[in-house]
């Protein structure tokens, strides 16, 4: 029997994701003793409210995100990031992880999934320090390899500071060429190289270019173990 692994951070009130985005506010907008009130003693419902930056948790780019003419989160192919054929690449220690990780592997189709561990750190002020990043070139090989999509176990995809982070080049190449990209994935360690499948689908809203996401893996009976 397959199992499942989570690959998303637990959104909380106040949780801090990125530095300087709104956190968010979870309430009820309906509680129980309101709702026995309506529908009779002992019938009891909440209904939650809400207020999130599209940013928050673990969360999916689509080409709006950076470009005002790229599909939004109603234009995803569910094929991007739906079930995908999984590839868990091992970057630990890295800072700048260039396209050297990617050789010698087949990429066509795959989500491509890079491992730092920084998701360590999520949830405390060093996770918005220095943190693992693509570099450039690792992008372009990315596109030339036809994936279909790309996520991290960081802060950001890209470098947040200094020269490497200036114009977002990673952001600009792979939504430019209509790939999505996941950031602040988690419990990669508990991925196995291959032999998985990956999701991570947002909610169908227009005019948004990124929003939170489920991210899970589903890994084959075939090939249950991790890479340690």
């Amino acid at each position: 029997m397959a199992r499942f692994v989570d690959l998303s951070h637990t959104i909380s009130e106040g949780l801090a994701t990125y530095p300087g985005l709104p956190e968010p506010h979870i309430y009820e907008h309906l509680d129980r003793a309101a709702a026995e009130a309506i529908y009779g003693a002992g019938v009891t419902f909440t209904i939650g409210m809400i207020t999130i930056c599209s940013n928050t948790g673990t969360y999916v780019d689509v080409p709006y995100h950076r470009f005002a003419d790229g599909y939004d989160l109603t234009g995803l192919a569910l094929e991007r990031v739906a079930s995908v054929p999984g590839l868990c690449i091992d970057c630990r220690g890295l800072d700048s992880i260039g396209p050297d990780v990617l050789d010698g592997r087949e990429l066509h189709g795959l989500a491509v999934l890079f491992r730092t561990d920084h998701s360590h750190q999520f949830g405390t002020p060093s996770y918005f320090e220095a943190h693992p990043h693509l570099a450039a070139a690792t992008a372009d090989a990315l596109v030339e390899a036809g994936v279909a999509c790309a996520g991290i176990d960081s802060l950001n995809i890209d470098a947040t500071h200094g020269p490497d982070g200036t114009g977002r080049p990673v952001h600009t190449t792979l939504l430019g060429n209509d790939i999505p990209i996941i950031e602040h994935l988690t419990n990669l360690a508990e991925l196995p190289p291959a032999g998985f499948a990956f999701t991570a689908v947002p909610p169908k809203v227009e005019g948004m270019g990124t929003f939170t996401v489920r991210a899970f893996a589903e890994i084959s009976a075939e090939n249950p173990l991790r890479d340690e």
